[in-house]
């Protein structure tokens, strides 16, 4: 159902790009060229993809240091890198502050009567501002792009586990005292199966939000990335572009969510089938 769902999204795409370029729908020549630009049809997207992965423009250098070894890539597959780079480090450190913040929040009342403006602060906080001022503070580079990616993230993970450590079984620690378990048993054993479905809807959440800010700060002021090529295909109207890099990246974490984050979820949540 769901591969027919897409195939039936993109079909529709194509008629209404064929119409928009359709002497039968529209009459003026000028529009229909224009339209033909502003409006690609799902074919011209695909070749501007396939252009991009295979290509390189010369707006960015396309070297890629990794485990050692150091390629030349396509300005595609290099943009993309770029930000998934950014985004994990971003992700991963989120997780991890948002986690342990939220884990003592929930088990201690007193810190999180005393931070809970503090959380609110930070959740309602403009991602914009926290980029713009990351950049003033640090400079035009990664760091200050992730300072300010994990800035916006943790308060959220930090809602998230409070909820479920606050909402931790006490009979099941009480069983665990009771059999004598240690406390690093009765945390891996008990306490953290407990706070996996929260985990994981952080990180579900994070995965859709994180990379959407990370294309935001790239716009902002970077000189390569997906964000920075939405950038440029913007001030050149190159439609085609900015839509081969929009569905490219968006096919990649569709499928780190498909791959990796729902097996993950299945696995950790599996003690409760």
């Amino acid at each position: 159902m769901r591969l027919a769902s897409f195939i039936a999204l993109i079909a529709v795409w194509h008629v209404a790009a064929w119409a928009m370029t359709s002497e039968l729908f529209v009459d003026d020549q000028y529009q229909r060229v224009r339209n033909a630009i502003y409006f690609p049809s799902p074919v011209a997207v695909a070749q501007a993809i396939w252009h991009a992965a295979t290509h390189s423009s010369g707006l960015t250098r396309n070297d890629i240091n990794l485990l050692g070894f150091s390629f030349t890539t396509s300005d595609l597959i290099f943009n993309i890198y770029q930000t998934l780079r950014r985004a994990v480090v971003a992700f991963v450190f989120s997780m991890i502050l948002g986690g342990t913040i939220g884990i003592a929040l929930g088990r201690i009342k007193a810190l999180n009567r005393f931070f809970d403006g503090w959380v609110l602060l930070g959740l309602n906080m403009p991602a914009l501002v926290v980029g713009i001022l990351c950049y003033i503070w640090l400079g035009l580079n990664d760091l200050a792009l992730i300072v300010a990616v994990i800035i916006n993230k943790v308060p959220l993970v930090a809602v998230t586990t409070r909820e479920g450590a606050s909402a931790v079984q006490p009979d099941l620690l009480h069983v665990a005292r009771a059999f004598r378990l240690s406390r690093w048993q009765t945390l891996r054993r008990v306490f953290l199966p407990q706070l996996y479905p929260y985990f994981m809807v952080a990180a579900r959440n994070g995965i859709a939000l994180i990379w959407k800010i990370v294309l935001v700060y790239e716009l902002l002021g970077r000189s390569n990335g997906v964000g920075f090529m939405l950038a440029n295909s913007f001030s050149m109207l190159d439609v085609d572009l900015l839509l081969a890099y929009a569905f490219s990246f968006i096919c990649v974490v569709m499928l780190i969510e498909g791959f990796i984050v729902r097996p993950l979820e299945r696995r950790a949540t599996k003690w409760r089938m």
